[in-house]
């Protein structure tokens, strides 16, 4: 009988094989044990969590305003006897500002963001249902997969949001024509994007949905046609926008109820608010400003005109301007969206009252103008605002009515026309006595029960009293006058600033 022996070189071979796995094992499962018993690379110690290098940025045509303390309130005599502005030291903290009042040419593009985003909501409700469109129905299989129509641009049709989103994609700027490449890809963009089959991109095709459509052309012209009034109610007989279709829809978050009921435990969406603005600025208040006045020319031209493209924008409500920094804030976000490893910026916003006259100071303590005072004039003889002086003399200031918001020298802070030109908004309800009962740190009235808005700066048409820094008007917040604009602000992130820039802020 013939014996095996165990040790013959294949069996040799297996042996070592076999060895080397079991080493291979046991060793991974030392590593193993290792890292799930702390094994990473902070040693035990407290480092946090590890994150991105950050910082900040400066808005485009903003200045940084050094935060800081200044005595707020009356820097001259109360010759109106207002009692409104007794003094007392405040302290706000770092942000930026508009370097200028909001131009004719800036809150433009708020009016084409919203009417572009208009018709795309209009073409995606008549892609849900072709039923409302006037040319009759449309081709089989072109409208929405044979799902049902929406009404009134809200239904869910896809399961993945409702037409209303979709306002947010723009119609390209460069691509105004009519061609049948044009209004063919725009319509079936916005027919496959209810459907959810094609990315957000306004310049790629849909290749999911068969070409099948025989009134790309019409309809699209029938969307833009609706935008605008009848010939018989244009002026002048020219295409005249329908400007009550140009509305905006954002939504906001009343933090200062939420803090005050918050032993209530509501639902964080108990305190989101719905807003629905009409955006388009009321031309016709220069003429219901001044009666039995010929203002005509500057309720037709002042704010669509080139000529007026850089002077500041007029006839906006409170209200209308909160819009404008809810889609200021909106559209910089979607950009940054479509950047990798970027943070979303923070909200712009209209100044708290205490925020404007700080920098309306420049930097100048108990100055009674944005350059100090006491007089309007320099050495030369030139005004230094734009404002009435005088006993009416509106020209003596080479301005009859607003002036380019790049005017007059700037204040220590770089900011232009803070006093004069126009008035402007700010976040602020107004209380005769409000210096008296608020916080010395960062002082702010923000009572939506009232309407009465703050109004700082005065503007082309007041006297030298109502430009002074720190003189105080208010109006009501549903109101548009020819004479009152606004400017925004951004909160300053990151390490605070006091007197001078740090080298961390992009210039």
């Amino acid at each position: 009988m013939k014996i095996l022996n165990r040790f013959t070189p294949s069996n040799t071979k297996t042996h070592i094989i076999q060895t080397h796995m079991k080493k291979f094992i046991a060793f991974t499962l030392i590593i193993t044990l290792l890292v799930s018993c702390g094994g990473s690379s902070d040693k035990g110690e407290l480092v946090g969590v590890k994150g991105k290098k950050w910082n900040p940025e400066k808005p485009f045509g903003t200045v940084l305003i050094p935060g800081g303390a200044f005595i707020m309130g009356r820097s001259s005599d109360d010759a109106a006897n207002t009692q409104d502005a007794n003094t007392k030291t405040v302290t706000v903290r770092s942000f930026y500002m508009d370097e200028t009042e909001i131009s004719n040419r800036e809150y433009r593009q708020f009016v084409e963001w919203v009417k572009d985003s208009t018709i795309r909501v209009n073409l995606a409700e008549m892609a849900a249902d072709p039923s409302k469109s006037k040319i009759g129905p449309i081709s089989s299989g072109t409208a929405n997969g044979g799902n049902s129509g929406a009404a009134g641009g809200g239904a869910n049709t896809s399961g993945k949001g409702t037409i209303n989103e979709y306002a947010y994609l723009n119609l390209d700027p460069d691509k105004n024509t009519k061609s049948k490449s044009t209004a063919y890809d725009r319509y079936m963009f916005a027919k496959a994007n209810i459907n959810g089959t094609v990315n957000n991109k306004l310049d790629r095709k849909p290749k999911l949905i068969k070409a099948a459509n025989k009134y790309p052309d019409e309809l699209y012209s029938e969307v833009i046609d609706e935008m605008y009034l009848s010939p018989d109610d244009s002026y002048n007989g020219l295409k005249t926008m329908d400007v009550s279709k140009l509305v905006y829809r954002y939504t906001w978050m009343d933090i200062h109820k939420a803090a005050k009921e918050h032993l209530l435990k509501k639902p964080r969406s108990s305190y989101m608010k719905i807003e629905k603005d009409s955006i388009y600025p009321d031309t016709t208040a220069w003429v219901k400003d001044f009666n039995y006045s010929f203002n005509d020319p500057m309720h037709n031209d002042y704010f669509w005109h080139q000529a007026y493209s850089d002077y500041p924008v007029v006839g906006v409500k409170w209200i209308q301007a909160r819009a404008f920094c809810a889609w200021r804030t909106s559209y910089k976000n979607a950009y940054i969206k479509k950047k990798k490893g970027r943070d979303q910026v923070n909200s712009f916003r209209l100044p708290s009252e205490a925020e404007w006259e700080y920098a309306a100071r420049g930097g100048l303590e108990s100055g009674m103008y944005p350059w100090g005072g006491p007089y309007t004039k320099n050495d030369r003889g030139c005004f230094l605002a734009n404002f009435k002086p005088n006993r009416g003399d509106y020209a003596a200031d080479n301005a009859l009515y607003t002036v380019e918001v790049k005017s007059y020298d700037p204040n220590g802070y770089g900011l232009y026309n803070m006093a004069g030109n126009v008035a402007e908004w700010t976040a602020d309800s107004y209380e005769s006595a409000s210096y008296e009962f608020t916080s010395t740190m960062n002082p702010s009235v923000q009572d939506l029960d009232n309407k009465r808005k703050v109004v700082r700066g005065g503007s082309w048409k007041d006297v030298a009293y109502y430009i002074q820094v720190s003189a105080r008007d208010f109006e009501y917040a549903d109101t548009a006058r020819s004479y009152i604009g606004f400017r925004t602000i951004q909160d300053y992130m990151g390490t605070q600033t006091t007197g001078k820039l740090t080298k961390k802020v992009k210039q």
